[in-house]
């Protein structure tokens, strides 16, 4: 019976890993196609260097601070969180649905490590920006930085100062939690959790610190 069993587990393992290889390889594959898609259908595209000098510093030192140097996940870095750039945007390009779970985790991150492998760090960050949920208005959905400036903010997102910049940042990690309008408060505690954050006068508590806890009464 024991020993049955240890078969059944076995080719459970066997197939698991093959699906897993078959369906890492197919994104391999498509990947250039679908970024090619995803980047056409970019409504305002918004490239890093179109931003103010540091404005990107700034966004990687919160959103993903290990970035420059993780493969699509991070579970080291200090800040880094259950979700990297990367990561984030493996959800929308491949996922019709995505339900979260620790196998749709799994899933997530070996879509991300393809991501990294095909797709340069300066194009992910440029479909982030373009893609990036950042809340909802009256006509939907609003996302990107670019669209969230003037939904938020009135203004254009190359003009916005450090921090106009930095209170849409602080809602990438719940739109909803954190939204410029319908949450002004939170926003702006956040916002100050962070700017303390990035004076070097907090550090993160741990890998899913993503509140900067210690950075509340930081002086």
């Amino acid at each position: 019976m024991l020993r049955h069993a240890a078969i059944l587990i076995g080719l459970l393992g066997t197939g698991l890993f093959l699906g897993a290889a078959a369906w890492t390889s197919w994104l391999w594959w498509r990947t250039p196609g679908i970024v090619d898609s995803a980047e056409a259908e970019v409504a305002e595209p918004l490239a890093p260097d179109d931003l103010p000098p540091g404005r990107i510093a700034d966004l990687i030192a919160v959103e993903d601070p290990g970035f420059h140097d993780h493969h699509g996940f991070d579970v080291s870095t200090p800040g880094a969180g259950w979700t990297t750039i990367t990561q984030a945007l493996a959800k929308d390009l491949y996922f019709d649905a995505f339900h979260p779970g620790p196998l749709a985790k799994i899933e997530q991150s070996l879509a991300a490590l393809v991501l990294d492998a095909r797709v340069s760090k300066e194009r992910q960050l440029a479909l982030f920006l373009a893609s990036a949920y950042l809340g909802e208005t009256d006509e939907g959905a609003v996302n990107g930085f670019a669209p969230a400036a003037r939904a938020w903010l009135g203004k254009d997102v190359r003009e916005l100062d450090r921090r106009e910049f930095l209170s849409l940042v602080a809602m990438a990690i719940g739109p909803n939690a954190y939204g410029v309008a319908s949450r002004p408060e939170q926003n702006a505690e956040r916002v100050a959790r962070i700017e303390r954050l990035l004076a070097g006068k907090c550090r993160p508590a741990g890998w899913r610190d993503v509140t900067y806890e210690r950075c509340a009464t930081a002086r």
